[in-house]
């Protein structure tokens, strides 16, 4: 039963407190009764996470009481051993990962806000209707945009961009919404797991030196399939229906252009830092907020000067149209609920893995497992949590293993999220984003199509990469 608790716990530890704390010096919890007291109050977070729809509480506050409490437990026993400067430097590692998590996200959600303020998506969303695009149309369109934008850009990012033009599309026919914001989860899943820099996962793998940069492009074809045979299954159940035809032109605002290129750029400028300053990539983000807030400066001291004069008796006119740029009402909009369920996440997994069950699960799955079988766990695992801290995990573990496996569980933990909403971060912003929409259970209908094009990319790359293992 022990060997259980200990698999089913890769899913819940990423191990940041590892790093922080040498092993000798922590204590052995896993059969303490403030480890089983700290795993029940964590399901029991996750278990009200996944209700969210139904009791409509949201998803930060059971995970942030429980993260609170976790670190309780953990900070009682270390206090009483006389040894509380080690629970102290562990909280203090694993606030640093999420102050870098959460400033990356924070800028990402500000451009989106912005662009979404200066009419971008919803030029977008009259450009798509006045080409008559049918549902369809724009379900192939989205995903396949996402699968190309997301090796470029992180699988966040391109959610959020392509969730927007969907909700805009989709108007009232959820059918449609629910269904395409799916694809889009697990397209950019499956955009970023073949590039170096596509997802955060790989750029850890890459960074560590376990895989050369075009090793990651063998990733390709498997990830390509992934991302098809649940697309194709899917796209039979979309309603062969076009959203309301309209000749309506909606304008972009001034400087609309101007931030989508800067949003570019501040992809760009982090992608750079990371490779080229070998610095962290959240530090390239917040320089790109400088650019926003630069032109926004501009916007806003230059708007009574270069608008013209706004009739506020005409059809269409909104406060957007009469009040200047404000650069720090975008981060006002961000999606916190999704910023502080991070938080709580980082901080309850970092908890159970300083626990010391994030050993428990290394014995069990390479050693007794080995990596074939592990890895496609890992894979299924990351389901349930983001696919960053289970990565982080099997770094930390460090197994021995061929390029091939290593290949294999960049793939399975890039593309495993994928199988339910909550198991990666742009399944997790899409909730938020398009909230009472796209829910735990509306994604959940279609992971078994999903779980499909899981299976047969596995298959894929083992026989296309067979050489590597």
């Amino acid at each position: 039963m022990r060997n259980i608790f200990s698999v089913m716990l890769l899913i819940l530890v990423p191990g940041f407190a590892l790093a922080s704390v040498s092993p000798e010096k922590q204590l052995d919890l896993t059969s303490h009764t403030i480890g089983y007291m700290a795993l029940g109050l964590f399901v029991i977070a996750y278990i009200l996470v996944m209700v969210e729809e139904i009791t409509h509480l949201r998803k930060s506050k059971p995970v942030l009481l429980v993260a609170g409490l976790i670190w309780a437990l953990i900070g009682y026993v270390y206090a009483t051993n006389g040894m509380t400067h080690i629970a102290e430097a562990a909280v203090r590692h694993n606030l640093v990962e999420y102050a870098e998590l959460m400033l990356f996200l924070l800028v990402a959600m500000t451009y989106i806000n912005s662009m979404a303020e200066r009419q971008v998506f919803e030029a977008l969303r009259a450009w798509l209707i006045n080409k008559g695009f049918g549902f369809r149309k724009v379900f192939w369109l989205t995903g396949i945009l996402a699968f190309f934008i997301s090796p470029v850009a992180d699988n966040l990012t391109t959610a959020l961009l392509m969730g927007a033009v969907v909700t805009a599309v989709g108007g009232d026919n959820k059918k449609f919404m629910i269904l395409a914001l799916i694809n889009i989860v697990v397209a950019a899943n499956a955009g970023g797991a073949f590039s170096p820099f596509g997802d955060i996962t790989t750029l850890m793998v890459w960074q560590k030196g376990i895989i050369e940069f075009g090793g990651f492009f063998s990733l390709f074809i498997p990830s390509v399939i992934n991302f098809l045979v649940p697309a194709v299954i899917m796209s039979f159940a979309i309603p062969n229906a076009k959203p309301t035809t309209s000749s309506e032109h909606i304008p972009l605002k001034r400087g609309a252009k101007t931030i989508v290129f800067m949003f570019l750029l501040t992809i760009v400028t982090a992608v750079s830092f990371h490779n080229f300053l070998h610095l962290p990539p959240v530090l390239g983000m917040m320089t790109g907020l400088a650019y926003l807030q630069f032109f926004g400066y501009y916007l806003k001291k230059t708007h009574y000067v270069e608008m013209e004069p706004v009739d506020l008796t005409k059809e269409g006119i909104g406060v957007g149209d009469v009040i200047p740029f404000d650069i720090f009402n975008k981060v006002a909009r961000a999606e916190w609920d999704t910023l502080l369920f991070f938080y709580g996440v980082i901080l309850a997994v970092g908890g159970l893995g300083f626990i010391g069950y994030l050993s428990m699960a290394s014995e069990v799955m390479y050693t007794q497992w080995g990596p074939l079988t592990a890895n496609i766990a890992i894979g299924l695992l990351s389901a349930i949590v983001d696919n960053i801290p289970v990565m982080f995990a099997v770094l930390t573990m460090n197994p021995e293993m061929t390029q091939g496996h290593w290949l294999l569980v960049t793939l399975t933990a890039g593309v495993g999220g994928s199988l339910l909403s909550i198991g990666s971060a742009a399944g997790v912003a899409l909730m938020g984003q398009a909230r009472g929409i796209y829910t735990f259970f509306g994604h959940l209908k279609w992971s078994w199509a999903i779980g499909l094009g899981y299976a047969a990319s596995i298959w894929v790359h083992m026989w296309l990469n067979a050489s590597l293992f």
